[in-house]
């Protein structure tokens, strides 16, 4: 089935039908449903995210070439990926950003486990502009996230800017099977079984219908891929999983 040309709408796609910019109602729905999100994430994805993350990130080592020294994990939520990270490399400096204070509040709650830990910080930031220096990082993963960036080119820049020349970036993202069984049980399931599990779980009615909405938005493989080369990476490839449900991105600064 061929893929749409034009899914840059994602932008434009809003959690809530109210005033303020996308970045600002993205940090409101988060808060909304931390308390609930990681519960969320395994019954959407009957359990398999924390096997698509751990391909992605012996994807991502594989393109570096070596294991990274340091990573910055963006939209790192509750934590899960930085977490998956120290088991991977337990000698590699880690960073996490989010929008989200309440996200972030799971994420140090899990970190107070590890009185030890000295290579791992949460800080809360905006992924448009980064409160951090440029050509710092061997790695930056993102799991889940780009769709919900304000401005997706900018959000890619942003990233460039903070990895060291020859750093990889390794984006987790949701997308739509092409196949056309595969695209029709995967609608009925995220337009029906997904809002109502999330209204219930997580109390918030809106989040988990946006969910669906900025998946079919969103830029997708090729599409995805040519973004992230225009904002500046080269060697852009993408992996497709699951049957096509999610696509693990990988490009080179």
């Amino acid at each position: 089935m061929k893929e749409p040309e034009d899914r840059q709408g994602a932008e434009r796609i809003m959690p809530y039908d109210a005033s303020g910019g996308k970045g600002e109602q993205v940090e409101q729905m988060f808060d909304s449903i931390a308390p609930a999100y990681d519960i969320m994430n395994a019954c959407m994805s009957l359990g398999m995210h924390t096997h698509w993350r751990n391909l992605a990130l012996r994807l991502a080592c594989r393109r570096l070439g070596k294991t990274p020294e340091s990573v910055l994990d963006v939209a790192t939520g509750t934590g899960d990926v930085v977490f998956a990270m120290r088991r991977r490399w337990p000698g590699s400096a880690l960073t996490g950003i989010d929008l989200s204070a309440g996200m972030l509040d799971i994420a140090r709650r899990k970190l107070a486990d590890y009185p030890e830990e000295k290579l791992i910080s949460f800080i809360q930031g905006d992924c448009m502009e980064m409160p951090l220096p440029s050509d710092s990082f061997d790695l930056v993963t993102v799991a889940y996230g780009v769709r919900n960036f304000e401005d997706m080119a900018r959000g890619y820049r942003e990233m460039l800017r903070v990895l060291r020349p020859g750093g990889v970036i390794c984006v987790v993202e949701l997308s739509e099977p092409t196949a056309p069984l595969s695209r029709l049980l995967y609608k009925a399931y995220t337009r029906g079984f997904i809002p109502v599990a999330g209204r219930l779980m997580s109390g918030d009615p809106r989040a988990y219908s946006y969910l669906h909405e900025s998946i079919e938005a969103a830029p997708q493989r090729e599409a995805m891929s040519r973004i992230m080369l225009q904002a500046g990476f080269s060697g852009c490839s993408w992996k497709s999983v699951f049957p096509g449900a999610v696509c693990i991105y990988l490009a080179t600064k």
